[in-house]
């Protein structure tokens, strides 16, 4: 089976993106995985992709697009959908075809640092450390046989493991 799997962030052009990437190429075979952004940038940072390329994931593809897209008629039917940011967690998201489970993984923005490009560097590393944990947590736990609701508050503890951002949806 292949699960379809959408990663929302407000920009589309950082984490969303590392995650799109990091999960094409683990999860190749098992999982289509996609991003876009509730207001995209229209340009995918280019720390995100260079610490991508350095580590060996495919850049291929990827671009910042409205999340609109994904739920237009005729879109791929989503079977997960992860906020990866926590303004995008807070918004009302569109109506998903196919009612996908849904979980809020809150990685803090390796955009917004401030300093030199080996910090901003080390910053784009580190989250992408961080999605790769919660991924590989993902990809090891569809591998169990396991009900709806538990699978549900598993998606949400993996949101909670090492890198999770301090605040949470909604908090000002």
């Amino acid at each position: 089976m292949s699960y379809n799997v959408l990663f929302l962030c407000t920009g589309n052009s950082a984490r969303s993106i590392l995650a799109e990437s990091l999960l094409r190429k683990d999860g190749a075979g098992r999982f289509q995985a996609f991003s876009a952004g509730s207001q995209p940038k229209g340009e995918v940072n280019p720390f995100a992709l260079r610490v991508l390329k350095e580590s060996g994931y495919p850049i291929d593809g990827l671009r910042s697009k409205s999340w609109l897209e994904f739920s237009a008629a005729g879109a791929p039917v989503m079977d997960f959908v992860f906020t990866v940011c926590d303004s995008a967690a807070g918004e009302t998201c569109p109506v998903w075809p196919g009612q996908p489970m849904a979980a809020h993984w809150g990685i803090e923005d390796p955009a917004a640092v401030e300093g030199s490009d080996m910090q901003k560097i080390a910053a784009f590393v580190q989250a992408q450390r961080y999605l790769k944990t919660h991924i590989d947590l993902l990809m090891n736990l569809l591998m169990k046989s396991i009900d709806a609701p538990t699978l549900r508050s598993r998606l949400t503890e993996i949101g909670q493991v090492e890198g999770a951002s301090r605040r949470r949806p909604g908090a000002a």
